[in-house]
């Protein structure tokens, strides 16, 4: 469910994976990849969202440590290792440049955010559409693009673009702290999600907090799609 919200063993969890320790995770499951994103002031990569409200973009990963005196951000993001093999970033290229040359579909990507320490959303289902390298003022980085696909998990669940827009991270962690992680209707603290009180489809919007609430699943399930 979009904007569900998770505790880190929680995610791994449903993942069924004993631990998420990368943040680009390739095919790691067989009918879709899995990113793990972070928006806060001392994240360790530029990922942001754009202003449609529906793209992201996701900064690829540096060049792994190898000694307590090189500096990976200062060194260009690899596609290949130095056997030749390719990493992350360049499995992530080339999803995209086979699919340019309409070998296969967009990658589906999952997408995680980082909230708080400890504390995950998830953002949905998104499509791979694209990369560029862009130099950051030290090297050059991958830089991905990816769209909220229109499937939203394995269930077909099918959303309306017109209605629907991510809600920013900052308008997230306003809200965690305000509600104080718990639901507003029941005061529960597990199967939490951000919940919209004036539904998209009734013209609401993702951009203040004034319109986003914790709910539980229980709660958000009676509460449906009607205005309190």
């Amino acid at each position: 469910m979009l904007d569900e919200i998770l505790t880190y063993r929680e995610m791994c969890n449903v993942e069924n994976i004993q631990t998420l320790q990368r943040g680009m995770n390739f095919n790691i499951n067989p009918k879709y990849s899995i990113i793990l994103m972070s928006r806060r002031s001392n994240a360790p990569y530029r990922d942001k969202i754009l202003d449609d409200g529906l793209t992201l973009e996701y900064e690829g990963h540096d060049e792994a440590r190898t000694s307590h005196t090189m500096n990976p951000k200062l060194l260009d993001q690899p596609a290949c290792t130095r056997n030749k093999r390719l990493t992350q970033n360049g499995l992530f290229v080339k999803a995209v440049e086979d699919c340019r040359k309409k070998k296969c579909a967009p990658e589906l990507v999952k997408v995680y955010e980082k909230i708080l320490p400890g504390i995950w959303s998830l953002k949905g289902f998104f499509d791979l559409i694209g990369y560029k390298i862009e130099n950051d003022g030290k090297r050059n980085v991958f830089i991905f693009t990816l769209a909220l696909s229109e499937q939203q998990g394995l269930r077909n669940q099918v959303i309306e673009f017109e209605h629907t827009r991510l809600i920013p991270s900052e308008v997230k962690k306003e809200v965690w702290k305000r509600d104080k992680g718990k639901c507003v209707k029941c005061g529960a603290d597990k199967n939490l999600h951000f919940d919209h009180d004036l539904p998209f489809s009734l013209g609401g919007t993702s951009l203040t907090a004034k319109n986003i609430k914790l709910l539980c699943a229980k709660c958000n399930l009676s509460k449906s799609n009607k205005i309190e």
